[in-house]
């Protein structure tokens, strides 16, 4: 069981690596390259992201005396993660101002309050936009499990049905098996008569 976990901590280290590169990369480009390389680190982080939830699901097969050695592994691994997302929201924040730079140049007419007040705007629309991306993930979980539950809950029903209908022809045969026994009763009871 712990071995699968190490195996998930050497592909985090190696995802992370990557991850951490590229960011480090970002803002330095321009163009279709640099929107390329946003959607590779984007798919990258997400598939973080499903690492770090096998990572806990493992965690809770591990046996009760080892789990927390785990679990104190998994909370700074998903710390980590925190981190490498404010980084790569920070670095798509610094390519847009040095776009802004560039177009405004160096003795722009916009104030250095217009530059602030562009820079926390934009951070709060990425901020807005990620919690989105977070939210419709957990839809489609949630809506993931709806599904499944209800294929169980269909599943169940018909194994109900199955069993109500076994009950019903055993009721049957119990009731023609007592009236077999009443009449060999009577027949009996005749004969005794006789």
């Amino acid at each position: 069981m712990s071995s699968d976990f190490e195996s998930y901590e050497q592909d985090f280290g190696t995802l992370t690596a990557e991850i951490t590169n590229k960011i480090g990369r970002i803002p330095k480009l321009g163009g279709e390259e640099k929107t390329q390389l946003v959607l590779n680190v984007d798919k990258q982080l997400e598939e973080v992201r499903e690492l770090l939830e096998q990572m806990d699901l493992e965690v809770r097969e591990i046996p009760v005396q080892s789990r927390g050695m785990y679990s104190n592994r998994l909370k700074s691994y998903k710390q980590e993660v925190e981190k490498l997302e404010k980084d790569f929201k920070r670095s798509r924040i610094a390519y847009s101002d040095e776009v802004r730079n560039d177009l405004l140049g160096d003795g722009g007419s916009s104030s250095e309050g217009q530059l602030i007040k562009l820079r926390e705007e934009r951070a709060h629309l990425l901020d807005n936009t990620e919690r989105l991306e977070r939210s419709s993930r957990r839809l489609e979980a949630g809506y993931q499990i709806a599904v499944e539950t209800e294929q169980v809950g269909q599943e169940v029903l018909a194994n109900l049905h199955g069993d109500r209908e076994k009950i019903q022809r055993a009721r049957e045969r119990l009731r023609e098996t007592d009236t077999n026994l009443g009449k060999s009763s009577r027949i009996l009871t005749g004969m005794l008569r006789r």
